[in-house]
């Protein structure tokens, strides 16, 4: 199959981009030798360049997104039904596929009841972050605003959000950042900071109540955490870690707020990944998945007692939540993620992610037989990352520069693959995989094999 445009067009293609395109996360100075790559069509799991090449794409759209694959029709056709029917109102006011979703989405979440719209992971996150500003101001004095966040973590890119970054080379240059951000110990085990502890999870659950009790119990307000780290490394909790941390912010009466903007709407293979965990959060921030990227959507999900908070009569006329989000009422939103959690049900997509998980896991796991480079094998589900090493014994990082050309060869080799990148100063070694929720068995295999053939040729 061949998605490419005509050779003229392409090249026109080629040159408007560089011309007037600034992409993210991007150097553009090699592109004054090097033409951008335009990707042109997707479907299922495969992509195609502006020039006709194949890829078969192991991170789901680059950043976790596509969780049920591209080309789904029956998404476009519920965006532009509702588009025509209705494509925007205000959310100061209800629509018919905003409750339609709400509803469904609670359902999936026991506990929580509250659903506030907006369109991206971090304009969640920085929803949450006010709301636990506001009730300090109004329930507790001014007293209890200080928010934790975890080392290795990620929870966008607005400024309240790069104030919560645990990956320096990622808030870098960008400051000075809000007060009342405090860092908590990241809970890697291959990375131990506690190599006497009897069990690992509970002595880095620990470290963030030493946290709580430095900065004074009565000043911190919530705890964001992701359930499983994603940009820092694709770091699972160790035994224990998550019990003890839900302890803890019931001692101390923090919220907690857990960030499912990689991990929602399957990609563990459980509808989100703290409920692999047993834990009780108070808010739940979520995007990428949840329409799989055919329309910008986030929700910032809480509980009614956390709602409650938000009422008031006459005699408190500013305690409602004075935010909005412009296109939180973009109806193509709630119209993508009704449909897209549709098909995650009726195709048993969890099921088939536990599935394939497996088989990632078995695949890499045997890699790791074959290749010292791979120095830990972690994940959960289509969710798992490969921690490249110069050396086994002492844990050495492989060089980052190793690591990209990696990458490169896979891509190389037609397979797409991520790995940590300018995030974690000598630390970016980790390769991270995320497909689709649709993948098979032969897209796993191809996946690891394209893996195990870039190590050799850069690695020997």
């Amino acid at each position: 199959m061949n998605y490419a445009p005509k050779p003229n067009d392409m090249t026109a293609l080629i040159e408007a981009d560089r011309a007037h395109v600034w992409h993210h996360l991007s150097q553009h100075k090699a592109y004054e030798t090097v033409d951008p790559q335009l990707i042109v069509e997707g479907k299922g799991m495969r992509i195609w360049d502006a020039r006709g090449k194949e890829y078969l794409d192991a991170t789901s759209g680059g950043v976790w997104t596509v969780n049920v694959g591209y080309g789904r029709t029956s998404i476009a056709d519920a965006v532009r039904d509702q588009l025509v029917k209705l494509n925007y109102f205000a959310g100061a006011k209800g629509s018919e596929p905003g409750a339609r979703f709400a509803q469904k989405l609670i359902e999936k979440m026991p506990g929580l009841t509250r659903v506030y719209y907006s369109n991206s992971g971090s304009e969640a996150n920085e929803k949450a972050f006010k709301m636990v500003r506001q009730i300090a101001a109004r329930h507790h004095g001014g007293r209890k605003w200080k928010i934790l966040f975890r080392e290795r973590d990620y929870h966008g890119t607005t400024f309240g959000a790069l104030a919560a970054c645990g990956q320096p080379q990622r808030n870098a240059d960008y400051g000075p950042y809000p007060d009342g951000f405090v860092e908590v110990p990241h809970c890697l085990e291959y990375r131990s900071q506690y190599p006497d502890a009897e069990s690992y999870g509970i002595a880095a659950a620990d470290a963030i109540e030493a946290v709580i009790l430095r900065e004074g119990p009565d000043t911190v307000g919530a705890l964001c955490l992701e359930p499983i780290t994603a940009g820092g490394g694709v770091i699972t909790p160790p035994a224990g870690y998550w019990q003890r941390v839900q302890e803890i912010c019931t001692k101390y009466n923090v919220l907690l707020h857990i960030d499912e903007v990689v991990c929602g709407l399957g990609r563990t293979g459980a509808w989100f990944g703290y409920q692999q965990y047993g834990v009780t959060p108070d808010f739940v921030t979520m995007a990428k998945g949840l329409a799989s990227g055919y329309a910008a959507i986030s929700c910032t999900v809480t509980t009614e007692a956390i709602f409650d908070l938000f009422k008031s009569d006459a005699a408190d006329p500013m305690n409602y939540f004075r935010d909005i989000s412009t296109f939180g009422g973009c109806l193509a939103g709630p119209a993508a993620a009704l449909e897209n959690m549709r098909i995650i049900e009726e195709e048993s997509l969890l099921e088939n992610t536990q599935a394939m998980g497996l088989r990632l896991r078995d695949n890499l796991l045997a890699l790791m037989e074959r290749h010292a480079a791979i120095g830990e094998v972690r994940g959960c589900g289509l969710f798992y990352g490969a921690e490249l090493v110069a050396d086994r014994k002492t844990r050495e990082p492989l060089a980052e520069a190793k690591v990209q050309a990696v990458v490169a060869k896979c891509m190389e080799l037609g397979v797409i693959i991520g790995a940590t990148n300018r995030s974690l100063p000598g630390l970016n070694n980790t390769l991270t995989l995320s497909p689709a929720l649709i993948a098979t068995e032969a897209d796993i295999d191809r996946i690891t094999d394209a893996i195990g053939q870039a190590l050799t040729s850069v690695l020997g």
